[in-house]
């Protein structure tokens, strides 16, 4: 019997795109359903993720799988073990969580404020968003990717954000090349490929979404 994998989705989520890029990474053939989040959220997602009733989740089998890295995780470990995206050494793949855990818990919400703000509640954002950057950057120093010359757990929890880059730039004035020139260097790296490339929306797309976004948050 055939294995059935579905994903749940919504085309700008970043943690969406965590999940397909480890499941074409692992080069899993799989069904991508897209949900409309801002207007009416499909049966099968309340009904397989009705906790938190977001996405990505993960349907192996019929049974879900929620919460971007424990999705990633859950596919790493179901498939290609050839090729792994965790570190087999308990303490390198314990690091790699500790970071994803900080692009998580820092990265995103500062993000997503300095994007949707403005004034100093956006410069403020924009400030501990670009440090955060500055502090992963730290943390992949001269390797190809975090975890040295193979792409991995960390790079799949950060590449996504990297379609936010333009947005964040244009909304906030700032300039990620300056700021974080190896970071965007081995964003770059990570697009060239496939399964990122594929994964990640146009920025210019991502960016008239946020707009449209910013406009109804700030018109509360």
């Amino acid at each position: 019997m055939a294995e059935e994998v579905i994903l749940l989705d919504f085309w700008p989520s970043p943690f969406g795109m965590r999940a397909k890029i480890a499941l074409r990474e692992k080069g899993v053939h799989f069904d991508l359903r897209e949900e409309e989040l801002l207007s009416n959220k499909s049966p099968l997602l309340l009904q397989m993720n009705p906790v938190h009733k977001k996405i990505p989740v993960l349907i192996h089998n019929g049974k879900p799988v929620c919460e971007s890295h424990i999705i990633v995780q859950y596919i790493d470990e179901t498939w290609g073990p050839e090729s792994p995206l965790l570190p087999s050494e308990p303490h390198e793949r314990a690091r790699a969580r500790f970071w994803a855990d900080y692009v998580d818990k820092k990265i995103f919400p500062a993000g997503r404020t300095a994007w949707r703000s403005t004034g100093e509640a956006q410069e403020a954002a924009k400030k501990e968003y670009i440090e955060g950057l500055k502090m992963l950057e730290g943390e992949l120093g001269d390797t190809a990717y975090f975890g040295g010359e193979r792409f991995g757990f960390l790079d799949v929890s950060l590449i996504p954000f990297y379609s936010w880059f333009y947005a964040v730039e244009t909304l906030t004035g700032c300039s990620f090349e300056e700021e974080c020139p190896k970071l965007v260097g081995w964003a770059k790296r990570c697009m060239q490929r496939e399964s990122v490339a594929r994964s990640l929306p146009d920025q210019h797309k991502v960016y008239d979404f946020m707009s449209e976004v910013r406009k109804k948050v700030q018109a509360q």
